[in-house]
């Protein structure tokens, strides 16, 4: 959104079109009847839009079939958010954003007014080279607009979890914290307790793995195992398979490692 805004600051009148809505679009098809690099992403981004069309015209009970004859060809699923900056989003995928607004203030004279933002001597420039980190990166999985209003990370909260309940103890924050619950047996000697194993288990679990994905954490979830108890917080989490849903619960105390005498 970004950088729409700065494309199109000061954008002529010829340049973005008369009649088009989608400035950025008219923008990008005319650059790319000159520039190489450009009038890939044209192509690229009229085959995304062609696709995405079928898939809205296509019968919903047709959609698995075709999906189950042919893997190679899977047709993007993108947000209302991709599509709306769909021109800049290709461009900054295939990693030839930087190229493109490069030319383009190479060109300013072709498409903007002299008080524009990519007119400018050194503004143009500094977006340009600004740009250049962004498509160094391998986007294969883009944050959607709603991500920093999430719960934190199970790990952050299993870390939370160890250094609430262990008083006077200094763990590192970047280890991972182990549930060191203990029976002790009345000759002296020590043995894992079983649920202490299936504890540590369970904690192995919140973090993402190869065989689970972890869908959702939530802390400080009560649940009330009997009516004449009272109940007991934990931590719940959603955890997702290959074949099905997994919903997990274990009490703060077990989280903690000090479960002590405790049911």
């Amino acid at each position: 959104g970004v950088v729409e805004a700065c494309l199109l600051h000061m954008l002529k009148r010829r340049a973005a079109g008369f009649l088009r809505t989608d400035k950025v679009a008219a923008l990008f098809t005319k650059v790319g009847k000159t520039c190489p690099i450009a009038g890939d992403v044209c192509k690229k981004v009229q085959e995304l839009q062609q696709q995405v069309e079928s898939r809205k015209n296509q019968p919903s009970g047709q959609e698995p079939l075709k999906r189950q004859g042919s893997t190679t060809s899977k047709t993007p699923v993108l947000t209302p958010q991709a599509i709306k900056h769909i021109w800049v989003r290709t461009a900054l995928i295939e990693k030839v954003l930087d190229k493109i607004v490069q030319y383009i203030v190479d060109n300013c004279s072709k498409y903007y007014e002299k008080e524009a933002l990519l007119a400018d001597p050194v503004c143009g420039p500094i977006l340009a080279s600004l740009l250049v980190g962004p498509c160094a990166l391998e986007y294969t999985k883009l944050k959607t607009a709603d991500h920093y209003w999430t719960d934190p990370s199970a790990d952050e909260l299993v870390q939370r979890h160890r250094i609430q309940g262990v008083h006077g103890r200094q763990d590192s924050p970047s280890k991972r914290p182990a549930l060191g619950i203990r029976k002790r047996h009345s000759s002296g000697s020590t043995s894992e307790d079983p649920f202490a194993a299936s504890a540590r288990e369970y904690v192995e679990s919140l973090h993402q793995n190869s065989r689970t994905h972890l869908l959702y954490g939530k802390n400080n979830v009560l649940v009330q195992p009997k009516d004449d108890l009272e109940a007991i917080p934990g931590y719940l989490s959603l955890h997702q398979s290959a074949d099905n849903l997994t919903l997990k619960w274990t009490p703060n105390q077990l989280m903690n490692g000090t479960l002590g005498d405790s049911e």
